[in-house]
């Protein structure tokens, strides 16, 4: 069988949605940007590309019109490279890499580009998703679940499974103290690259809006300065921000940011990166997904992982490193837990709690965290896995190359 390598990863910042780097840039910019420079960072030429392959969590709007072929173009790739934009909400990345590696395993495809973007800011707050006939008749009488909001999940999750909101707020505390400490040791520079974009401000006092120049060439979302008690502080908030009844525990302090980003990677046959002599950074070894009742989706890596490692003959045990993407507290500590994944191998450098989480991008930054992490650690095995709305999980395996 084929082999599928990893040779070159690439992503923004993660710029925070609405008041970030990112809130006034066109998400087919920030995609070609990460799509150029992970083609740069192989040394591929772009007219190589036979086909990008980019999840989004929102597929219309500002990230409607097949973003996969405009991002290509922008990325500088000749009009006869083609694109797919894939849509499997929260894992939209994961699965475009996971649809690049099978055409390269099973359709003889030399090269592929694949990853995710994710504009928040210019969508979903923007206003430009489209809401008319959100809901079908059947199933919002007997699956009305399907349309609950993520937030609401997250507290039946951490209700029907015993998850108390001071271990939701310690998670997260833990989660922003790793990526503090990640960013002052520079454990993410070799993933981003920097843009220059115009972000919209708003001043305060008059309502104005300028332009101003920026440069993204960080993270935006950690807060390094959290800690117990301004979590604890925190109400519960509801899908649209009001304070809902005692006993909630789901707040703005445990629940993963919103945030605007793009990330990608090169993929490639493994004797074609021989013949370049690239030397790649891992291995894509497979992808599974799962279903779960959409009003604990939370919990769908308990379902997806254990798939993924039966196929692959591993234990919990054989993974060195893990990405459990941080959706809430709530959901991603019960996976933990339940699955038995030990604490010090699991979102070392902290995740979308601190980090942030661009739906569609979020898969593809894991994977592109993972081997690199990977390789300072000398680790093996690694696994990306996150729940999904209306009720799935995603999980992907990678060997890293250290």
């Amino acid at each position: 069988m084929r082999e599928v390598v990893i040779v070159s990863t690439a992503r923004t910042g993660m710029g925070k949605s609405v008041r970030g780097s990112l809130n006034a840039t066109h998400p087919i910019t920030y995609a070609g940007h990460v799509l150029a420079s992970a083609m740069s960072r192989a040394g591929v030429d772009p007219a190589e590309i036979e086909d990008v392959v980019l999840g989004s969590g929102h597929p219309e709007g500002a990230t409607g019109y097949d973003i996969a072929r405009t991002a290509a173009l922008r990325a500088g790739c000749p009009v006869t490279t083609s694109g797919l934009a894939v849509n499997r909400f929260c894992s939209s990345g994961l699965q475009a890499i996971a649809v690049a590696a099978g055409r390269i395993r099973n359709e003889d495809v030399p090269i592929m580009a694949a990853g995710g973007v994710e504009s928040i800011s210019l969508v979903q707050m923007g206003g430009h998703m489209n809401r008319f006939h959100l809901t079908e008749d059947y199933l919002l009488a007997h699956k009305p679940a399907l349309w609950m909001s993520m937030i609401e999940t997250a507290e039946i999750v951490a209700e029907r499974y015993g998850v108390s909101r001071e271990a939701q707020d310690e998670y997260a505390l833990s989660s922003q103290q790793r990526t503090a400490r990640a960013q002052a040791q520079g454990l993410f520079n070799d993933e981003i690259v920097p843009l220059a974009v115009k972000m919209a401000q708003v001043d305060k006092a008059t309502g104005e809006t300028t332009m101003v120049d920026k440069v993204l060439d960080r993270d935006e979302c950690n807060r390094p300065d959290t800690t117990l008690e301004t979590l604890a502080a925190l109400k519960p908030v509801h899908r649209d921000g009001q304070v809902i009844k005692e006993g909630k525990t789901v707040t703005a302090g445990n629940a993963s940011q919103q945030s605007d980003g793009a990330s990608a990677c090169i993929l490639m046959e493994a004797k074609e990166a021989a013949r370049r002599g690239l030397e790649p950074l891992g291995a894509f070894r497979g992808f599974t997904v799962a279903g779960c009742e959409p009003d604990e989706m939370g919990i769908g890596p308990v379902f997806a992982v254990p798939r993924l490692l039966e196929r692959h003959g591993l234990s919990v045990d054989e993974i060195d490193l893990w990405e459990l993407n941080e959706a809430f507290a709530s959901q991603c500590l019960y996976s933990r837990d339940r699955l038995g994944i030990d604490p010090e191998k699991y979102n070392v450098n902290g995740g979308a709690i601190s980090i942030g989480h661009p739906y569609g991008m979020t898969g593809a930054r894991s994977i592109g965290h993972v081997l690199l992490e990977g390789r300072r650690r000398k680790a093996k095995y690694g696994v990306v896995t996150m729940c999904v709305g209306a009720g799935m999980g995603a999980a992907g395996l990678v060997e890293i190359y250290s």
